[in-house]
């Protein structure tokens, strides 16, 4: 029989010992596993959030000289090999919006390409497109004319040949004539008449004596001038004065863009590809000249399907400076000229580069973005 006393427990201090140290284990295993499912939920959101990179990555560029990174990248493996375990797949293009236009659409991911279009899209979408990672080359585009064309005076009442409306050299032929004096519309009325029209077609257009002239890049100005008699009217570098860039002479003609949802959900990719294209560059302008121009000719077998003669490309490469650097100090002037062509409307293009990846990769001097984006 239990002995019970005015202000004690029933209960045996033994009993009552073992009862406190369960409740004590128990409250101990709560909290355990309180920091356990803490931990685990969070190292799932990380996982989560962290990105990975891209099954494949579908690139889009040119087969002219001026986008020899991207010819050199491919040939030599240098973004693939960068790339790693993402799959690189490729499709060449004649000019650049149909390249924006594949690129909106989700046909690519990335591309080579002049800088006009890129502003088009990226005020056209208000900056939800596209964003400049890196340069890959200035220079190399020219104003080709007929015997007895001289001046631009001449050039009234003309036909002149661009590669596509609303491209880099469309823009900058328009912008140039308005300059001089003269009318010119998209429907290719006005005081002097453009088509837009491929690049081989040009040449042979030319050659048949059909055309008076066209504005192009490399190797396309220098196919005209040794391949069909025609002469510089205008080489562009002598437009461009260093405003912006302090490179007098420099242009952008050749930058690398990526879609910006695939940027954000691959950044890691977008970096790879970035890193490719510098090793490209790098390559371009330490490779000796005859093997340089040997992989570049095998690149445009495979991409354009013919190489050049070698006075057309030796030309060409004259004309072109190979640059990491997209000059993105010129970027307003290029949105003006493009507002003056009547292709582009007026717009604010503030972000549209992001070279956080570009100088993260070169460990160099910083390359910028010139207050339009991130650097």
């Amino acid at each position: 029989m239990t002995r019970i006393v005015a202000g004690e427990s029933a209960v045996p201090p033994r009993r009552r010992a073992v009862e406190a140290a369960l409740a004590i284990g128990l409250v101990l295993l709560i909290a355990v596993g309180a920091i356990v499912a803490s931990n685990i939920s969070r190292n799932t959101e990380a996982l989560a959030a962290e990105p990975t990179p891209a099954a494949e990555l579908k690139l889009g560029y040119f087969g002219n000289v001026t986008h020899a990174a991207a010819l050199v990248g491919v040939k030599k493996g240098f973004l693939a090999e960068a790339l790693g375990s993402t799959k690189l797949s490729t499709e060449t293009f004649n000019a650049g919006p149909a390249a924006i236009e594949a690129l909106n659409a989700g046909a690519i991911d990335a591309a080579y390409i002049g800088p006009n279009p890129a502003i088009n899209s990226f005020a056209k979408s208000q900056g939800q497109s596209v964003r400049v990672i890196a340069g890959a080359a200035a220079g190399g585009a020219q104003l080709v004319v007929k015997s007895g064309i001289n001046s631009a005076a001449d050039l009234k009442g003309k036909t002149l040949a661009t590669p596509q409306l609303g491209g880099t050299q469309d823009v900058a032929l328009r912008a140039w004539l308005t300059k001089q004096g003269y009318k010119t519309n998209v429907d290719g009325s006005g005081d002097v008449a453009i088509n837009p029209t491929d690049n081989a077609q040009t040449l042979k257009l030319f050659q048949d004596g059909k055309l008076d002239g066209a504005w192009l890049p490399e190797p396309w100005a220098s196919r005209l001038v040794l391949q069909a008699g025609a002469k510089v009217l205008v080489d562009e570098k002598d437009l461009w004065d260093g405003a912006g860039t302090g490179k007098p002479g420099e242009f952008p003609t050749t930058i690398l863009i990526v879609n910006q949802k695939f940027a954000a959900d691959h950044p890691g990719t977008v970096k790879a590809l970035v890193k490719g294209n510098a090793e490209s560059v790098a390559w371009l302008n330490t490779a000796p000249t005859d093997e340089k121009s040997a992989l570049i000719n095998s690149a445009l077998q495979d991409s354009a399907g013919a190489a050049l003669p070698g006075d057309v490309l030796t030309r060409s490469l004259a004309n072109i400076t190979f640059t990491l650097d997209p000059l993105a100090g010129s970027y307003p002037k290029l949105l003006q000229d493009g507002v003056d062509a009547g292709t582009t409307k007026k717009a604010d293009i503030n972000g549209l580069f992001d070279l956080t990846a570009l100088n993260q990769v070169t460990g160099a001097d910083k390359i910028s973005a010139a207050g339009l984006g991130r650097d």
